[in-house]
């Protein structure tokens, strides 16, 4: 039965009403519903906000690497250090380093681009900084709701949004109901914000549906690909953050990798590649595994545990992409925006940040019994922020990398070393972005093939392991939540001109080409209950076949530490 059907059959459903409905319960969402009430104790107003949370747990869908600047929480919570806030490990020491496959160079202090000093920030778990979001944000009163997934937005007879569907429950894989069919139900507000976090689901279909986008460069994605380790006292050095640029990938591919100490002889660390890359025999999560292997890297981890892994699509991040963020019931936050400062590799302020404005132009539009329009306050805010300030200082980081890995560095250095040196803050010019990431791959017969080294179990490891220690489970009997619009392009197009790049790409081993069972050829198998949610599947799809939809509220990965 289609979802139409269902609902035809076994509707209506259920409705709860509220001023603010909220679609994702990470940094973003969290921060939006705390600032709300507390405007609303502030003003004497009574606001009724709900977050829907599509993780089993607060914290279980996060993943960051992360180095966190206070600055956000600090006007979130000037008292977080007494209310127990977990950034509980400041940064000692930064280290810069370019790799080469035979050693390695570090750039010296006083020649290290600003973006990549991390004085005054913390080495954290996000997970459990959103965790701790989460208790501060019910403790105020807002309902939060875990294991229940946001799956269709609803709109007004004007189209205006008015709330979200949660998806049912209970179907099976052919699309019948089973004994524990559960009809998804309404949550209707004001206001609804969305909060999903980098390809939101939604928030495609609202920057699609509104046009969001008209006139801005497309977005630009990257993957981040980590581990959590546990490494033996005497390699523990709490507070250090090193990154790295070049080997082991292509010179002409976007990204690095990073390696921080937490307290506690944790270490966290992986890799941040550009879903721009030109060369479809590639696999990210491989390029993370040689990556470990160099001197430099494995003498941080060598005789550790390796505690949990995951992966998530992120926003590149630049102003010129950002979309208009309001329209009319709602608005989109966090990085379900794009609001990420990729030269730092940090998001988390961010997010902290764009949810806090959101809310400050919902509270007093509630007051003046407003309801269902644009928050146009929101956006205009934000252009007078510190944020839209500090986002324009490194506009143009990912841009110039599109013109060759030797551009990007010498660039880099003239916007966040020489112009700071001489007063100007912020580049007098903008360079922009024309093309998805999609459109880049080169046909496989183009490029060079790359045979990856076999894991040893100690310091590399295969797909499956990983994705085992990530906690990850789905349903079994539940309707594929990885789609094709056409089942026969993956093998028709995509393995015959690109050789199969999403049997790559994929960091979790959710697509493989498999014999047919007629003996006809190779088929593509989607293994859906392996999938971490990192949509990299459809943001990379050179054919943009793939769609990825949301599976039962509960299911993906439930990280620990991350």
């Amino acid at each position: 039965m289609t979802p139409e059907q269902i609902l035809q059959e076994h509707g209506p459903r259920e409705s709860m009403e509220y001023d603010v409905v909220i679609v994702g319960g990470g940094p973003a969402g969290l921060s939006t519903a705390i600032r709300l009430k507390q405007l609303a104790e502030k003003n004497g107003q009574s606001i009724e906000v709900v977050v829907l949370e599509k993780g089993s747990e607060a914290g279980g869908h996060i993943l960051s690497g992360a180095v966190m600047d206070p600055k956000s929480i600090t006007e979130l919570f000037p008292d977080w250090k007494e209310r127990g806030a977990p950034l509980n490990q400041p940064v000692t020491g930064d280290d810069l380093l370019v790799l080469k496959e035979d050693g390695s160079s570090r750039v010296p202090e006083w020649l290290m681009p600003r973006n990549f000093h991390n004085h005054g920030n913390y080495v954290i778990s996000l997970g459990n900084v959103t965790k701790w979001l989460a208790e501060q944000a019910e403790a105020m009163g807002v309902e939060i709701f875990p294991g229940f997934a946001a799956a269709e937005v609803l709109y007004d007879d004007q189209g205006r949004v008015k709330g979200v569907a949660t998806g049912n429950m209970g179907i099976g894989k052919e699309g019948e109901l089973t004994g524990n069919f559960q009809l998804g139900m309404e949550l209707l507000g004001k206001y609804t914000i969305f909060a999903e976090g980098a390809r939101g689901h939604l928030g495609k279909q609202l920057i699609a549906r509104f046009k969001l986008d008209e006139g801005k460069d497309p977005q630009t994605f990257a993957i981040g690909i980590k581990e959590l380790w546990e490494v033996p006292a005497d390699k523990a050095k709490p507070g250090l953050v090193v990154h790295t640029s070049g080997w082991p990938m292509d010179p002409n591919t976007f990204g690095g990798g990073f390696l921080y100490h937490l307290e506690d002889n944790k270490v966290t660390l992986g890799m941040v590649i550009g879903l721009n890359y030109a060369n479809p025999w590639m696999s990210p999560f491989e390029e993370l595994q040689r990556w470990k292997t160099h001197p430099d890297i494995r003498k941080h981890i060598e005789g550790g545990k390796r505690l949990s892994y995951g992966a998530r699509a992120i926003n590149n991040g630049s102003p010129q992409a950002l979309p208009k963020t309001v329209f009319p019931g709602g608005a989109l936050v966090g990085c379900d925006a794009g609001y990420m400062n990729a030269a730092r590799i940090k998001g988390s302020h961010a997010a902290i940040k764009s949810g806090m404005l959101c809310a400050e132009a919902i509270a007093p539009a509630l007051a003046a019994g407003r309801a269902h329009d644009e928050l146009a306050a929101y956006p205009e805010a934000f252009e007078n922020s510190w944020l839209n300030e500090e986002l324009q200082k490194t506009r143009n980081f990912k841009n110039w990398f599109k013109k060759g890995p030797m551009v990007g560095q010498l660039m880099t250095g003239i916007e966040q070393w020489f112009l700071p040196k001489v007063g100007v803050s912020t580049p007098p010019w903008t360079i922009h972005n024309d093309k998805p990431d999609h459109v880049y791959l080169r046909p496989a017969s183009e490029m060079p093939k790359i045979d990856y080294p076999k894991p040893d179990g100690k310091l590399t490891f295969d797909r499956l392991s990983s994705v085992f220690i990530s906690n990850t489970n789905h349903e079994e009997d539940q309707p594929a939540h990885l789609t094709l619009k056409d089942a026969s392009v993956p093998v028709k197009v995509n393995l015959a001109k690109y050789a199969g790049p999403e049997s790559r790409y994929c960091p979790a081993g959710v697509y493989e080409f498999v014999e047919d069972e007629a003996g006809s050829g190779e088929r593509l198998q989607i293994n859906a209950q392996n999938c971490v949610h990192c949509k990299t599947c459809d943001i990379k799809d050179p054919t943009q076949n793939i769609v990825w939809v949301t599976p039962e509220g509960g299911g993906g990965p439930n990280y620990s530490g991350m």
